[in-house]
Formats: C-alpha cells, sequence, structure tokens
C-alpha cells in the first residue's frame, strides 16, 4: 500500500484517538496529547446554524425507520412469532447501521469532521445524536422485549435464569456445564504477559473483574463457538432454556476458582465494516477478486464502533474495556435484552404447532400476464410482461433464462449480479447456456456489502463453465439489474431486455416487493447493449434516450422531468409527481422537487426508509406527501411517474433518489409503455397511497404517524391486498385453462 493508503487505514492509531474523545455542547472532541495544555483548555467556540426545517438528516431519518420496525414487533395486531422476527430485524438493523454508516462517520470525524449538506451537522455531532437516540431505541427494545416474552411463556416457551430453575435443574446445567462447555472455553485473565485479546465482531463474551491478595485483574471468556449450542433446555421441560452465555456467565466461579469475582457482565461489540474497497485495498498486482477476498480477511478486524453489555458491569471493566477497545464511553450502552436476539428463530420453531402465532402462508402465484402453456420468447415478442414480486412468482424469468439457454437461435446473454441465492437457479441456467455453446457476458458486482464472499465463489463457478466475467467498473458500483437476449429469426437479430428494480434472487423474491419488466422493444434492447459495452470496456454510458442510467443519464433526466412539471404548472395545467423507494437524500433531486412544491406540482412520495425531505412546511413542502409502508414483505420496488394523460412518463427502476445511486453507482430505469402495464404500475400506486393499515405518514415535525382509519373507511393493508388479488388471478386462470 502506498503512505495515504497507510495513513489512512492506520487502524490502531486512528481508533486509539476514540478513547480519548469527549463530548461537549453537543459535539465529540478529539483530544491531541500534541496540544499545548492552553490548547487542550480551550472551550469550542459555539456557533449557532440556521438549516433549513424541511431538511433531516440521512442518519437520523434511518433511525426512525427503524423505529417503524421496532413498532410492528409491538403491534398487537401483528401475530406473536412474526413479532419476535421484527425484534430481531430491528437488532439486526440496528448493528449492520453502526457498521456501516457510524464506522463511516467516524472516519469523517477523524478525517475532517466536515459537514453534510442538508442539516449542516459535523459528523461528531450527528454521532451525539446517534448515540443518545441508541440509548432510547435500545430501552424501547427492552420493553417490547420482555412484553414479548412474557406472552411467549403462556405457551410454556421460556427463556429462565438460574433464580427461576427447581434444584433438579440446577444440578443438571451444573453438570452439562462441566461437561459440555467448559472443556471448549478459552477464558484468559488480562495480565502482562496475557494481552487483551481480539473480540470478534457480534460474538458475546463472558467478563469480570477478579479479586485476589494482589490486585484486580479482568477477565475474558469468548461465548460464541461452533460447538456450544446457544439454547440449553432444561431437564424437566424441553421448552423453557437457558442461554448458554448466561450458563457462563454464572459459572464464572468454577472458572476463576482463584479469585473473588467481584462483577461480572457479558458483552457483545460491533465493529466498523465501512472499507472503500477501490481506495484501499484495490492492488494493480493482484486480481481483483483476490483483492475482494483481502479486503474480507481485513474487514473482520476492523476497529469496535459500538459496545453493549447486559448487567451492571464495575467501572473499572467499563474503562479497561474501553481502552482496550480503544472506543468511548458514549459509544457503550446497556442491555436488558439478550445481546443477540438470533435465538429467537429457535423459539419461534418450538411454536409452530400454534398456526395463529404466525402470519398465514402466502405463495407466490403465476402471473396474470404469462401463459405456463407457451414459450416465454413468444409471448414477450407479442407483449411486454410485468412480474410483481412476491405475488407473483419468479418462475417466468428463470423459465425464459432457461428456454434461451437451449434456443439454438440464442446467440447472447448478457446480464449484472449483484446478490443472488445461495443455490441459484439463475446461475444454473447462465452456466447451461455457456456450456450450449452461448455467448455469457455476466458482470458479477464483487463489492455488494456483506455478499462479496456469496458473488466470488459464483465467479469461480461462471468462470470455469465458460462465460466471461467482468467485476464492474473502478470507483463506480454496477447495482442496476439488467438482461439482455439476443436471438436471431430468419436472419434478422431481435432481442429480449429484462430491467427489475430487486436483485435476481430467488429467496428475496419471496420476501422483497420488486417489479420486473420484460420486453422485445428494439430502442431498449439497443441501449441496453450499449450499456453493457461500455460495462465491458469499463465506462458509463453518456447519453441516454429511452433508458435512465446513472451515473451520467439519470439525476439529470430526473431533474428535467419535474422541470417539466414546474412548467405545466406555471402554464395552469395539471401537473404531478410520483415517487416510490426506498430512500432519498440526493440534495439536488430534493432541492428540485421543493422548487416544484414552491410551483404548486402535487407530489406523493412512498418511501420505506430515509426520507431527507420534511413534507408539509408551508411555503416549501406543502404539496409535498411522504408516507413510509413497513410490513411483512420489505418494500423495496422503485417506481417514478411523472405528468398526467397523455404526456405521463412512467419508469421502474433499480435507484433510490440517493447521491450514491445517482452519482456514483450503475443503475438503469426503464420506460414503462405497454398500456396495460403502465395502467396495473398506476393501479399499484393508488393502493399503496390508500394504505392507512401499514402507511405511516410523515408529518411536518418529523415524526411518522399511522393514519387514524375513519368510520365506515375499508381497512388497506397494501402488501395483503396484492396477494389477495394475485390469488384471484391465479384461481380465474386456473378455471379458464
Amino acid at each position: 500500500m502506498g503512505d495515504k493508503i497507510k495513513r489512512v487505514y492506520n487502524f490502531d492509531f486512528m481508533y486509539k484517538l476514540s478513547s480519548d474523545t469527549q463530548v461537549d455542547d453537543g459535539e465529540i472532541n478529539i483530544t491531541n496529547d500534541k496540544k499545548s495544555k492552553k490548547e487542550k483548555n480551550k472551550k469550542p467556540i459555539k456557533v449557532k446554524r440556521e438549516f433549513e426545517p424541511y431538511y433531516d438528516n440521512r442518519e437520523l431519518s434511518w433511525l426512525k425507520f427503524n423505529e417503524r420496525v421496532l413498532e410492528e414487533a409491538a403491534d398487537r395486531q401483528v401475530p406473536l412469532c412474526e413479532r419476535l422476527t421484527f425484534v430481531t430485524i430491528f437488532s439486526s438493523n440496528l448493528d449492520e447501521f453502526y457498521m456501516v454508516r457510524v464506522g463511516s462517520l467516524y472516519d469523517q470525524m477523524i478525517a475532517d469532521n466536515a459537514r453534510e449538506n442538508k442539516t449542516h451537522m459535523t459528523a461528531s455531532e450527528q454521532l451525539v445524536k446517534i448515540y443518545k437516540r441508541t440509548e432510547n431505541m435500545y430501552r424501547q427494545r427492552d420493553s417490547v422485549y420482555t412484553e414479548l416474552m412474557h406472552e411467549v411463556e403462556d405457551f410454556n416457551v421460556k427463556i429462565v435464569s438460574f433464580s427461576d430453575v427447581e434444584p433438579v435443574d440446577a444440578a443438571y446445567l451444573e453438570l452439562y456445564f462441566k461437561k459440555s462447555v467448559l472443556p471448549v472455553l478459552s477464558p484468559q485473565v488480562i495480565g502482562t504477559k496475557q494481552p487483551f485479546p481480539f473480540l470478534r465482531n457480534k460474538d458475546i463474551y463472558a467478563v469480570a473483574l477478579l479479586g485476589n491478595k494482589n490486585n484486580d485483574k479482568v477477565a475474558v471468556v469468548p461465548c460464541s463457538n461452533d460447538i456450544l449450542k446457544r439454547l440449553v433446555p432444561l431437564q424437566t421441560n424441553k421448552n423453557h432454556y437457558m442461554l448458554v452465555e448466561e450458563l457462563i456467565l454464572h459459572f464464572m466461579p468454577l472458572i476463576f476458582s482463584n479469585y473473588t469475582i467481584k462483577s461480572k457482565s457479558l458483552i457483545r461489540i460491533i465493529r466498523n465494516a465501512d472499507i472503500d474497497v477501490d481506495e484501499a485495498f484495490y492492488d494493480q498486482d493482484l486480481d481483483y477478486r483476490n483483492s475482494m477476498e483481502r479486503l474480507i480477511r481485513e474487514r473482520r478486524r476492523l476497529c469496535p464502533v459500538k459496545m453493549a453489555y447486559s448487567r451492571m458491569l464495575d467501572e473499572k471493566v467499563i474503562n479497561t474495556l474501553c481502552s482496550e477497545l480503544k472506543i468511548g464511553k458514549q459509544q457503550v450502552f446497556h442491555s436488558e435484552t439478550p445481546l443477540d436476539q438470533s435465538f429467537l428463530f429457535q423459539i419461534q420453531d418450538s411454536l409452530r404447532s400454534h398456526k395463529e402465532l404466525f402470519y398465514e402462508r402466502r405463495v407466490p402465484q403465476s402471473s396474470r400476464y404469462v401463459e405456463n402453456s407457451v414459450s416465454m420468447i413468444k409471448q414477450i415478442e407479442k407483449n411486454d410482461i410485468l412480474l410483481s414480486y412476491p405475488f407473483e412468482n419468479m418462475a417466468p424469468f428463470i423459465r425464459m433464462l432457461n428456454e434461451a439457454s437451449e434456443d439454438f437461435r440464442v446467440v447472447s446473454i448478457k446480464m449484472t449480479l449483484y446478490r443472488v441465492a445461495k443455490n441459484s437457479q439463475i446461475i444454473e441456467a447462465l452456466i447451461n447456456a455457456a456450456e450450449n455453446g452461448k455467448e455469457v457476458v455476466v458482470l458479477v458486482e464483487l463489492r455488494a456489502r456483506f455478499d462479496e464472499e456469496n458473488n466470488i465463489e459464483w465467479s469461480r463457478r461462471l468462470e470455469d463453465a465458460g462465460c466471461r466475467i467482468i467485476y464492474g467498473i473502478d470507483f463506480i458500483k454496477v447495482h442496476s439489474k439488467l438482461c439482455l437476449i439476443t436471438y436471431q429469426d430468419e436472419g434478422e437479430l431481435k432481442y429480449i431486455t429484462q430491467i427489475g428494480t430487486g436483485n435476481y434472487n430467488e429467496k428475496t423474491s419471496k420476501l422483497y416487493t420488486d417489479l420486473s419488466l420484460i420486453t422485445a422493444d428494439k430502442a431498449i434492447a439497443v441501449e441496453a447493449n450499449e450499456v453493457f459495452q461500455n460495462l465491458c470496456m469499463g465506462q458509463v454510458m453518456e447519453e441516454t434516450h429511452e433508458l435512465l442510467a446513472s451515473p451520467k443519464c439519470l439525476q439529470n433526466r430526473v431533474m428535467e422531468f419535474i422541470d417539466k412539471e414546474i412548467q405545466h404548472r406555471k402554464n395552469g395545467e395539471a401537473a404531478y409527481i410520483g415517487l416510490k423507494m426506498n430512500s432519498v437524500t440526493d440534495k439536488k433531486i430534493i432541492d428540485k422537487l421543493i422548487e416544484a412544491s414552491k410551483a404548486g406540482v402535487h407530489i406523493d412520495m412512498v418511501i420505506r426508509g430515509i426520507c431527507c425531505v420534511i413534507p408539509g412546511i408551508a411555503g416549501a413542502t406543502d404539496n409535498i406527501h411522504v408516507r413510509s409502508i413497513v410490513g411483512r414483505y420489505l418494500e423495496h420496488s422503485r417506481i417514478y411517474i411523472f405528468g398526467t394523460g397523455e404526456r405521463e412518463r412512467i419508469y421502474i427502476s433499480s435507484a433510490d433518489f440517493m447521491t450514491r445511486n445517482t452519482e456514483k453507482r450503475v443503475e438503469i430505469a426503464a420506460p414503462v409503455k405497454n398500456s396495460d402495464l403502465r395502467q396495473r404500475i398506476h393501479e399499484m400506486f393508488d393502493i399503496f397511497m390508500k394504505d392507512n393499515v401499514k402507511a405511516r405518514i410523515l408529518m411536518p415535525d418529523g415524526i411518522y404517524k399511522k393514519r387514524v382509519v375513519q368510520e365506515g373507511e375499508p381497512r388497506i393493508n397494501s402488501q395483503e391486498y396484492f396477494f389477495e388479488e394475485a390469488y384471484e388471478y391465479a384461481a380465474k386462470k386456473g378455471k379458464s385453462s
């Protein structure tokens, strides 16, 4: 690595600063030993900064989203075991948020502490607010978890502590600990000859303050390994369990028999996972795939950004841990909930016989636009097809790939892959096509965060089968969902293009709401082919007419469409913008939407997660309406609607309106031209806007509130509505066939 990379990624040095951080007047300040005493004692200058009330901070908006997830766990209308799932999702979301976003903010704070462009908060100011909000969220989660576990006990399933168990179970647990747990533990007393051990990301550790004749010492015992079972059933009731970490904690006196246990607790740390692959680990002397494998190894050792602990931990132990882990006390959180809730899935399994505790089983149905007995290629040649997941299944798309892999007319299949399933039928179809002599070009984005290892393995398999593999473009992720099939029919080249809002992943297609457009439109195919040609040369699209293609031909085109709506409104005509996506953070687009709102353009936005524009602010965003739908399935489809009547444009896209998507990734948005499909998307968008069960409305004060169902108003859960609709259409098709 060059000197610059060493400076930026010398983590031992960089995070040593974090143990010296102080919170002062809403900002984290980093002390520097090289400063003079006078400089150290100098109080920070308080600068009053004004920012527009219609902006929200990206990170704080995300925390609001995770609070909505926790609301689902607290909602008694949601079946009990599904509420357990939402608690788990809430916790894993928060872990990833710290691994990625907080880690990035911490790096920014140390580098330059620059201000973000909407609320003008420095990185350190954002961290202070995040830590405070996290503390509150931990308390909320503790309350929800406690209530849920009380309800679970009604079904004779319980997580117990030693104060709950009968003598016969206590004796059994002690015997179990001595025979099955103690032999596989690796306890360590910290001292000059026993340096502080490396604590793995997300693992649980028991820690204790040990006393003896000389002095107190801190001890650490790993509680997570491949041998230990997380849930230990009691002898008298197999549905009553003790968490293995609680078992280890209880028997710390047996582990450290030569010491007095003065204090003990469980801890779990979260490490930074935010590495800029291109800047930090791209090595021209290594194959890119090998560089990615090195990144994965390095990421496991990045420095901590958060620690949670149970029990009341001795201040001396907290100080020691903060010093050794190089984190500040503001990054340490007390939890009354088990530090890792993944065991709740096992609790759910023990309750499977109680069907009322789970959502009604739903199975993706056959698409209304697809005839199962007719060749997919023939059907697409006649009409465009729209698939809507998870309400309709992915089978038609997979069938199309399998047909193409066997069809002698097919010349090539080109595809971008971001995240795929572990056992992917799509990969198998591509391998089959290559083995049948087709040209198969696959861009595998190895930088899909936390899916790198899976993608590396698939890239090897595809390459071994004879596929041509591309790894992407320096400094730009390829996040588009694009597939192009080229075939020759009676001497003429023909094309089938598929553009999706979600990944080519059979598993997530049953869990995420997404749209997939399949078309034989030649104009779209020509530009799709240009996208692939550019990718093969390490370039991006400079100009498009049919597609919107970031990083150069999406943001500017979207703003042009908004400008047109502004002009139509100024001319006294109806003007409309409808948007559905995961997140909105791109300030250029946000400012243009605010301009449209001021001009009187009606704007409806269905934004699941982060939304950095606050609606309903008089004179600015009073024509913007924002809602978030959080329910059984993860809302993931992206829809752009511009205009009304005959001049209306509708696109589906892989891109959110986030700067990372519009300026730093290859994303594709495709126009929906077929009138039936346009009408279908309109109907779907209308239902999103009518949802009064799972929708929350973003208010002018920045708080999300559920809609109050008026008397006589039908209750509409959009996700359930679409599934009922899919079942009805499938039944009609079954009767007619």
